[in-house]
């Protein structure tokens, strides 16, 4: 068996994930709660760009089926399919942000729980049970 070279460029950050909706106005109103705001639009791919004030962008892909009961095929069905399973964002504030939640009548879904000596998570779940989770680093 041959050995793998290593990768001649450099990897410099993280840029966006895409996560598939199915209305993308019920979508971008929940990601604008959340500091999110619309920089582009791709008709043409059924696709917007969203970014915070602090430069964390995702793609919204507005091309999703209804599924029963709203579930998650990733997650909530016995069957697990390959797929990227959550979003994980970074915030300063665990606890003002479960206050806020809670305001806004935003279901968590888990925690707040240390999940390691790093951090400390909730998840929640978009219009469309994408799973959101947020991390204080410790």
């Amino acid at each position: 068996m041959q050995s793998m070279q290593a990768l001649p460029a450099k990897i410099l950050g993280f840029d966006h994930v895409g996560i598939r909706i199915t209305d993308r106005d019920v979508s971008r109103a929940f990601y604008e709660k959340f500091g999110f705001v619309e920089t582009d639009y791709f008709q043409a791919d059924q696709a917007n760009e969203v970014e915070t004030p602090s430069g964390v962008r995702i793609n919204l892909i507005m091309n999703g089926a209804k599924r029963p009961q709203n579930k998650n095929i990733l997650l909530d069905e016995p069957i697990k399919y390959p797929g990227i399973t959550h979003l994980a964002l970074v915030v300063d504030d665990l606890n003002q942000l479960q206050t806020w939640l809670h305001t806004n009548k935003i279901a968590i879904t888990e925690g707040p729980v240390q999940l390691s000596p790093r951090r400390i998570t909730l998840f929640i779940r978009d219009p469309d049970a994408n799973v959101i989770e947020f991390n204080q680093l410790v």
